[in-house]
């Protein structure tokens, strides 16, 4: 599809300043009309009024917001709490998981605004252009995508601003301090600045949510969350709804430090990002999860589990939520989750999430199975026989190598003859 053809784009719209020189270079370069999307989904950034008329004034025919909270936390985070994904063993992948809602709404509102293109921020370097593009192909591959970081000649934030400034944008030039941040209910990233070398350590003016381990209360707290299914229910006996319950804990974690992730990760365009991550409701969640499946899946099911949620992170991380492999671990992980309901306990001190106790109508834990003391339903002696069957092809290979060495024992069979015969 050529610029010309373009008659009107649908821009995923923040308000800040990269967004905000975005809608006149479009009208500038493409010659169309400009409709702006924003989604809040707990990023917490101001007056979303306020929106409107900064769109306006950028030149959009029309701002559309809508309240995705709930959706976000019932029909996103939740399923991958469920899953146990972690992205490299600690990214908890906030800023990941909020790309395909966003872009699925995105790809909707075009529709209802019979729109021929969608458009982004995006630069060229990071995961987000992926995740954006990946879903818009997904969902309605016959729209045009508009990635102006990768058609532009804007190289900086003062080139940014001197746009802006040249064609009567309203911004404010907040200083940054050389960070990138990215936040919604789940969590807050920080990149760029200081952090750019992996050797620096973060300064505590980079943290903006979450409290000081050392400055955090010197008493414990304890914290108790109900499940149904996988889902959390309620804190400390209390119901409450999917952001009631992130916001709760939130709050709750953000003053004793919990959550906080320094990291040195694998982008998926092929390069190596630090990356700060405080998530301290998501922290707490993942702990008290973790628990309750260990006491009511069996072994098999739970290793096999947590081999899967590798793989799922990594499909959340690459963009790939609407895909069919992550809908088909998404069956199997609601089939485990049938039973995880109960209750856990946990304790939060400084930074730490320690657990107290688990409780479960279908655990699987058998105090007269695992008892040290004498007990009728466990004959020890039932042991040798198995440790001799499970270790049987250990002793072959052992027996095996003796005999090559010619040490083989006499009582053996000599396993060195069986070979020459």
């Amino acid at each position: 599809m050529s610029k010309t053809e373009i008659k009107k784009v649908v821009l995923a719209y923040s308000g800040g300043l990269d967004t905000s020189v975005i809608v006149p270079w479009l009208r500038e370069n493409y010659g169309c009309d400009v409709v702006c999307f924003t989604a809040n989904i707990g990023q917490g950034e101001g007056e979303f009024e306020e929106l409107e008329e900064k769109a306006l004034a950028s030149g959009a025919t029309k701002l559309v917001v809508e309240d995705l909270r709930e959706t976000f936390a019932r029909d996103y985070l939740f399923p991958m709490l469920k899953s146990g994904a972690l992205y490299e063993g600690q990214y908890l992948l906030g800023t990941a998981i909020a790309r395909p809602l966003i872009a699925q709404r995105q790809v909707a509102v075009a529709e209802q605004e019979n729109a021929d293109a969608l458009a982004h921020g995006c630069t060229g370097k990071g995961n987000d252009q992926v995740r954006f593009e990946l879903t818009f192909k997904a969902l309605n591959p016959g729209l045009h995508v508009i990635a102006p970081w990768r058609e532009w000649e804007i190289q900086s934030r003062e080139d940014a601003l001197e746009y802006a400034k040249a064609h009567n944008i309203p911004v404010v030039d907040v200083p940054r301090f050389g960070f990138s941040r990215d936040r919604n209910m789940w969590h807050l990233s920080h990149e760029g600045g200081i952090l750019e070398n992996p050797a620096n350590p973060p300064d505590e003016n980079v943290y903006m949510w979450t409290a000081s381990p050392l400055e955090a209360p010197d008493e414990v707290e304890e914290v108790e969350i109900s499940f149904q299914s996988g889902n959390p229910v309620a804190v400390n006996g209390r119901d409450y709804t999917p952001v009631e319950i992130i916001e709760t804990l939130n709050s709750i974690g953000a003053r004793h430090g919990i959550g906080r992730v320094d990291m040195v990760e694998n982008r998926l365009v092929g390069v190596k990002s630090r990356g700060i991550y405080e998530t301290p409701g998501g922290t707490i969640l993942r702990a008290a999860h973790a628990e309750l499946e260990s006491i009511c899946l069996d072994r098999d099911t739970l290793h096999y589990k947590q081999q899967v949620a590798l793989r799922y992170a990594e499909l959340i991380y690459y963009g790939k939520w609407f895909t069919p492999l992550r809908e088909s671990l998404q069956s199997f992980i609601e089939e485990t989750q049938s039973t995880m309901t109960g209750w856990v306990r946990l304790v939060l001190y400084k930074g730490n999430v320690i657990v107290q106790g688990r409780y479960s109508p279908h655990s699987l834990y058998r105090a007269d199975f695992a008892t040290f003391e004498q007990d009728d339903v466990y004959d020890q002696a039932e042991a040798k026989g198995f440790i001799s069957l499970f270790g049987l092809q250990m002793k072959v290979r052992a027996l095996m190598k003796a005999a090559q060495q010619g040490v083989a024992p006499a009582e053996e069979m000599d396993y060195a003859q069986i070979q020459r015969d």
